[in-house]
């Protein structure tokens, strides 16, 4: 699966690594990266974005809200689905974080591997002796931490995990859901939490029968 990735200054930098470190099938064949100032209207967006790009899916890391709308635009028009993360548009996958992606037909292996977190774990005593990321976050994050759980027990591990997600995650703490009132870090680490709390279920009914 062919990606195109497309940020502004270095915003997508670490979840370009995150995707290259830990995804399987997908391959980003162009990183396009705006740099510099930008007005607060952008005018001519097609100035900076040029139409000559084609994936198999578009991450979209811009900042600029101009130019992020511009890209779906375009990506709409070659029939490219486009994660546009944090931001608001019908024409494109919108999660507040890019962990916060659910499952949408037409994201390849990307969306298989990548978006709302997914574990597997073993427990031993109460103990969490072995997690498996079936499905993580862009970031990295996901992966980080398993050396932080293995070895805890239930309750530590759940109140750790969040913690060391959030310490990990890219997203700005500044931008606040009014709805949640939530940030996307805080969001970032709930997800998490609630991942492994449905893993750690899971093995304890698995340890039942």
């Amino acid at each position: 699966m062919d990606i195109v990735v497309f940020e502004q200054n270095g915003s997508g930098q670490q979840k370009i690594k995150g995707i290259a470190a830990y995804g399987s099938g997908v391959v980003i064949t162009e990183v396009i990266t705006l740099r510099g100032a930008f007005p607060d209207f952008v005018d001519d967006p097609e100035t900076y974005i040029s139409d000559q790009f084609q994936a198999d899916l578009v991450l979209d890391y811009l900042t600029h809200p101009d130019l992020s709308h511009y890209l779906v635009t375009l990506c709409k028009a070659k029939g490219i689905p486009v994660v546009s993360t944090g931001k608001k548009n019908e024409d494109a996958l919108t999660p507040f974080t890019c962990c916060g992606l659910g499952k949408h037909q037409g994201l390849g292996n990307y969306g298989n591997q990548f978006g709302f977190p997914e574990y597997h774990i073993t427990l031993e005593n109460n103990k969490i002796t072995s997690l498996e990321v079936i499905r993580g976050a862009p970031c990295g994050a996901s992966w980080e931490i398993i050396e932080h759980i293995i070895g805890r027990d239930i309750d530590e591990a759940m109140s750790s995990l969040p913690r060391e997600v959030q310490y990990r995650c890219s997203a700005n703490p500044s931008g606040f859901d009014p709805v949640t009132g939530k940030s996307p870090v805080h969001y970032a680490g709930y997800v998490h939490r609630a991942a492994l709390k449905k893993a750690i279920e899971a093995a304890q009914k698995d340890g039942q029968e």
